[in-house]
Parts: structure tokens; sequence; C-alpha cells
């Protein structure tokens, strides 16, 4: 896939409209959105605004009703349902709520899964996932089982999960949401790190005090952007004001 000035994600337009029992359910409207190489973005605002529908469409999980969504150049509604799964697989890296670890599989062999599905060789996905776990300072656990972790180191592997095939762009859906204001912070910590490391980080959440940890801030309501803010010359302009 060939880059595009830098811009990993461009949506144009989007609407994304739901149909149920002949009610429509607008769940986003006209979204315009730019995301380039190296950024750490939050989307934020409150439940049922359309956050997720969002980063569903983002993560090729989901299609729009009307509008254009380019990944890193490539048109999404020009892919088959293979190249949609194949892309997802290798640019997209997805950090859920719910961690979604597999209960019978070690550590090692939950981070091993996308180089699975991509026929890696087993020499070269042991370096990788050892690499991942480094990362996210879980190379210490690879052979326990999700049921011996806390919920934030649980969280640390789906991260490294994440990032073990190199995408181009990682989605983070509530990643704290189901852990302790520490080991939320943990996360955030470790996720700002990996920004620091050239990462390109979409983060959904609900929680206004991880919407610092980004560059910059889109608030949704109703399906729309109602507001998109640098965070970086608010707290200078909040730091001149004190």
């Amino acid at each position: 896939m060939a880059e595009n000035n830098g811009t990993l994600i461009q949506m144009n337009g989007v609407k994304k409209v739901f149909l149920t029992d002949e009610v429509e359910t607008h769940a986003l409207s006209s979204i315009h959105l730019e995301i380039k190489q190296g950024e750490f973005i939050t989307i934020a605002g409150p439940s049922g605004c359309g956050k997720t529908t969002l980063l569903s469409i983002m993560g090729l999980l989901d299609t729009p009703s009307e509008g254009q969504y380019l990944l890193n150049g490539t048109p999404a509604e020009t892919l088959t349902v293979a190249q949609r799964a194949k892309l997802r697989n290798q640019a997209i890296g997805f950090v859920f709520q719910s961690f979604n670890l597999i209960g019978d599989l070690t550590v090692f062999e939950n981070v091993e899964l996308p180089l699975v599905y991509r026929n890696s060789p087993s020499s070269r996905r042991r370096t990788l996932v050892r690499e991942a776990l480094e990362k996210v300072g879980m190379e210490h656990r690879l052979n326990h089982y999700p049921s011996q972790l806390s919920g934030g180191q649980q969280q640390r592997v789906a991260v490294a999960r994440a990032l073990v095939g190199g995408p181009l762009i990682l989605l983070a859906d509530e990643p704290t949401g189901n852990l302790d204001s520490r080991s939320g912070e943990k996360v955030m910590d470790l996720l700002r790190e990996l920004h620091a490391g050239g990462s390109t980080i979409c983060m959904v959440t609900h929680d206004p005090r991880y919407i610092k940890y980004a560059e910059r801030a889109i608030h949704l309501f109703d399906g729309q952007v109602v507001d998109e803010s640098d965070i970086e010359a608010l707290e200078s302009a909040q730091a001149l004001g004190g």
C-alpha cells in the first residue's frame, strides 16, 4: 500500500444509518476526519454518540451508509470481503475494553495469533512476539494464562497482540474501561510511550482524564463532530492564563 502524503485515515462525509424494524437510527452524520501518520487522537463523547461506530468503520469492521473512507489511500468501498479482512490483519491493531484474550491459550500464543493468520514462519513469529511483549513489559509472563494475570496485565498483553504485526495504526476502544484508575493510568502511560516511539494511535474514550494523553481530541455528540481541539495548544494557553 502506498502512503498518501502521511495521511493514514481520511473520511469524507461519512454517514452511518442503522435500520431496525423500519426505524432509522442515524449513528453518524457527515463525518469529515483526517489522521496522519504518527498522531495520537482521542475520540470523546457521551455514551451512544457514535464513537464505537466510527472506530468500527475505521477498522473495516463496518461500512458507511454514505460517504468515502480511505485507509492509507485505499478506498474501502472498492475492497472485497477477503481484501478487507487481509488489510485489517496487516494494517490495523485493535485493543478492546474487554481484552478479548483466549483463556486456554498462553500469553505467547494469544499475541502470536495475528501472525498465525498471516502464515508467518514460526521462527519469525517467536521473534516478533517476544519483541512485542518486551515493549509492554510482559515478556516475563509469556507462559502464563490470562486467568493468572491482573486486568491491567491482560490489557498489556492485548496491546502486544495489537502491535505484533507492525500495524499502520492502533485502534483502541475504551482500553481502560474495565480497569481501576491505577491500572488505567498505566495502560495510558504505555500508549503514550508507544506513540513517542512512532506508533499512530486512535483511541475512543468517555473518560475526560485520558483525553490529555493525546495530541488532538475529536468530540462527538449525536453522531456529529461538535469540536476538535489541539491538546498541546490548549495546555499551553491554560499555562499562560495561569
